[in-house]
């Protein structure tokens, strides 16, 4: 009787192998979702253009590696593929923001909790001044921090909302970052707006869509304004600079995302195992416009 049953089973062994087809490794890189997987360049061009990025265009991207899933080599080799299927004529575009640099963002309020007025003059003081060469990125992710210390990157002087960019653009883009407007109509992302470039979520949600800013600039005459402040180097001395600009909330892009992601003019897959959107950054920014004078105009009444 066991050999029986072991004769049967290597029977269903030889069935199974016959019509179950044969799957290369490369190519179940190219199925979304599998956990086990290590991707490759190839695989992530493949599913950029199936997502809708194509050559030539210029696209800001904001990713998240640890979404996407595994991949040989790395950042380098996402960066890689972002500016193969980009090409010659495209031009890549990552937030490189430094809030840490500032007195009056959110996350100097947070790290002073607490502290005694000595320690936060010492802690004060021990903010390092914003370089545009040297301070890094890496609050915006690991693409943002690669694609800054490329040899051919371009990257804006805001010390605290600063972009970096490669390709044929990126010295226009990044140039003429004034200090007193973040993101608004001095600032690369105005740029972008003007060049209808994309706007590329890997893994990411709306909540971290920068190009929204542009809109708060936008959906009203006068914005409201608030007191920042930054440590920068000029000089070469450690100089503390106070200015004010537009109020910046992001507390509500994700319902603003969702409500946009609702007219269908979104592109919308799985680049790995990350759920990524592909759109325009210019109808995007037309679309927040619309959606915050009427969301927060019916709160500013």
């Amino acid at each position: 009787m066991p050999g029986l049953l072991l004769s049967a089973l290597a029977f269903v062994a030889r069935l199974l192998s016959v019509f179950t087809p044969h799957v290369r490794p490369a190519a179940l890189n190219a199925i979304p979702g599998r956990a086990d997987l290590t991707l490759g360049r190839d695989t992530l061009v493949q599913a950029l253009r199936r997502l809708g990025l194509r050559s030539g265009q210029t696209v800001l991207v904001h990713a998240s590696l640890r979404s996407i899933g595994r991949i040989d080599g790395g950042v380098a080799t996402l960066a890689d593929a972002l500016m193969k299927v980009l090409g010659a004529g495209g031009t890549l575009v990552v937030p490189t923001f430094t809030s840490g640099n500032s007195d009056t963002s959110r996350s100097y309020v947070q790290a002073v909790q607490g502290m005694t007025e000595e320690e936060t003059r010492r802690y004060r003081d021990g903010i390092p001044a914003f370089d545009v060469r040297r301070s890094s990125a890496i609050e915006c992710g690991r693409l943002s921090e690669h694609v800054r210390l490329l040899e051919n990157a371009v990257r804006s002087e805001h010390p605290q909302t600063s972009f970096a960019a490669v390709g044929p653009g990126a010295e226009w883009l990044m140039a003429d970052h004034d200090l007193r407007c973040h993101l608004g109509e001095r600032s690369p992302l105005a740029k972008l707006a003007k060049t209808e470039a994309v706007v590329l979520l890997l893994g990411v949600g709306f909540d971290k869509c920068s190009a929204f800013h542009l809109a708060e600039y936008r959906y009203r005459p006068d914005p409201p304004e608030v007191r920042y402040g930054c440590v920068v180097q000029v000089g070469g001395r450690r100089t503390w600079t106070h200015y004010d600009d537009v109020v910046l909330d992001d507390r509500d892009f994700a319902e603003c995302g969702a409500a946009l992601e609702r007219t269908e003019k979104i592109r919308r897959g799985r680049v790995g195992k990350a759920d990524s959107r592909l759109f325009s950054l210019p109808m995007a920014v037309a679309f927040a416009e619309r959606w915050l004078s009427e969301k927060r105009g019916r709160a500013e009444e």
